[in-house]
């Protein structure tokens, strides 16, 4: 098994580097934004009662919410400006997913350049002088070319797979976000109201 795997990578030649590059960035991403983008990082669930009750609120610093409350209190007059921050909190959310779609894109490709670059060096040792290429080599050699369209495979398919995971948990703290944002801007206009 051990040396199948190991027949597998050397199959894909120099493209294995790339490919590995790939596959590093893949897991970083998914793993690095699948932790920053826990509920409690972005939303805490007693900062989200405390906006929808109305009462003060207290903890969740240094989460997604907690900034933009924060900031709505130093704008307090200035809806539009409190509206833009919370857009560029869903833009920072998002850093690194579409790097998932490159990815998803890009290792294929590779993994086709490798196969294609494998099989042109398969097919160069055919004999000249029979015609004929030795079996077991060229049996060989072309379950070897195919392996860096396999690795390719096996790196895009969990980049969609994550990606996709992703986008759709940003898009959910987005529309909750939404949500939350009017009750945080009303309850600015109701301290300003009552201070002026």
């Amino acid at each position: 098994m051990v040396l199948a795997v190991i027949d597998i990578f050397s199959g894909a030649d120099f493209l294995i580097y790339p490919l590995g590059l790939c596959s590093v960035l893949m897991v970083y991403i998914i793993c690095e934004r699948s932790y920053a983008l826990r509920k409690n990082a972005v939303m805490p669930q007693d900062v989200v009662d405390a906006i929808v009750d109305g009462k003060p609120i207290t903890g969740g610093r240094h989460t997604v919410l907690s900034r933009i409350i924060e900031f709505s209190e130093k704008h307090p007059t200035d809806p539009s400006a409190v509206k833009a921050y919370a857009r560029l909190q869903l833009n920072r959310m998002e850093r690194g997913i579409p790097y998932l779609d490159v990815i998803y894109a890009a290792a294929p490709m590779i993994g086709l350049t490798g196969t294609v670059w494998s099989l042109l060096r398969v097919f160069s040792a055919i004999s000249s002088e029979t015609g004929l290429p030795d079996p077991v080599k060229f049996t060989s050699g072309v379950a070897l070319a195919l392996s860096a369209t396999l690795i390719g495979l096996c790196i895009a398919i969990p980049s969609l797979v994550g990606g996709g995971y992703l986008q759709r948990r940003v898009e959910n703290y987005a529309a909750q976000l939404d949500v939350l944002l009017e009750r945080i801007l009303a309850r600015n206009a109701d301290k300003t109201d009552s201070h002026s």
